[in-house]
């Protein structure tokens, strides 16, 4: 039997509150933080190769658009595997001063928008029975939204 089995039910506004606190903490602890380590090391693994620096000489052009360091697209193509991944790399990138608070500024609008959707096309498109040829289109549609909010973020801050 599980414990959620051996629990009684409860109205107590306080028991709910901590059955719902611990359900959180387990989420962080089992989902969201293997994600966030994983990334950080990446990009630390990434900097020490001096391949972080290669990435962002190459990128810096399409990034400066955005008034966005190269080294920030890191953050959106992990960010569009695992939004707490991308999270993950651009703590690592603000810690390192890599990027800046308005680099972030900038760039969160776009993780939550464009964030986990390789997770979640399997997860939520096929379950829900999305013809897969709509796939591609509800793809790109996120990610021109970022895109789009990228801007705008750039020219609020």
């Amino acid at each position: 039997m599980s414990n959620s089995s051996n629990q009684k039910q409860t109205n107590n506004p306080l028991d709910i509150f901590v059955i719902g606190a611990r359900k959180g903490f387990n989420i962080a602890i089992n989902n969201l933080m293997p994600n966030i380590i994983m990334a950080f090391v990446i990009t630390e693994i990434l900097k020490r190769l001096g391949l972080m620096q290669l990435i962002g000489e190459v990128f810096a052009p399409v990034m400066g658009l955005f008034g966005l360091p190269g080294e920030a697209i890191t953050v959106l193509l992990t960010a569009w595997l695992s939004a707490s991944a991308g999270t993950g790399v651009a703590v690592n990138l603000i810690s390192t001063g890599t990027l800046s608070g308005m680099d972030i500024t900038i760039l969160a609008p776009a993780i939550f928008l464009m964030g986990s959707q390789l997770q979640y096309m399997g997860r939520l498109l096929g379950v829900a029975d999305v013809p897969k040829k709509y796939w591609p289109l509800l793809m790109v549609n996120s990610i021109v939204n970022a895109l789009i909010a990228m801007i705008i973020m750039r020219f609020i801050v």
